[in-house]
């Protein structure tokens, strides 16, 4: 069966960290561009950071960079997403893609294209 799982959304101060996980399954995982892209509540989903099928390529949206580290272990199936200095503006539910086609890594997150699979979503709330 094909699909994401995200974990490791939670409820952090603004200033802390977490790290969230999105685990995939039922494909070759290593031919997938991957991205985190969050929705706030009555805002429309935005990308977050995406990163190429080796790694060797990613993208941050303006609002992270230097806050947010995308990494990925095609071992373990797994891309993760580093966030420090949280903002009670990142609060929202993140969520995982990926796609197939060959596309560069802001293109992704720009959401020009259609995704083939997305995850369910991790809620983060950053709150004091």
């Amino acid at each position: 069966q094909l699909q994401l799982v995200e974990s490791g959304g939670g409820l952090v101060q603004p200033g802390g960290s977490l790290r969230l996980s999105c685990a995939a399954s039922g494909f070759t995982f290593n031919y997938y561009t991957i991205g985190w892209f969050r929705q706030a509540p009555g805002k429309e989903r935005e990308g977050v950071s995406c990163i190429s099928g080796s790694g060797g390529s990613t993208n941050y949206a303006d609002s992270v960079k230097g806050r947010f580290t995308i990494s990925r272990d095609n071992a373990k199936n797994t891309v993760y997403l580093q966030m420090n200095s949280l903002k009670p503006e990142d609060t929202a539910v993140y969520y995982c893609a990926a796609v197939r086609r060959v596309i560069t890594v802001q293109t992704m997150c720009d959401m020009t294209y259609p995704m083939d699979y997305w995850g369910k979503g991790t809620l983060v709330t950053v709150s004091s």
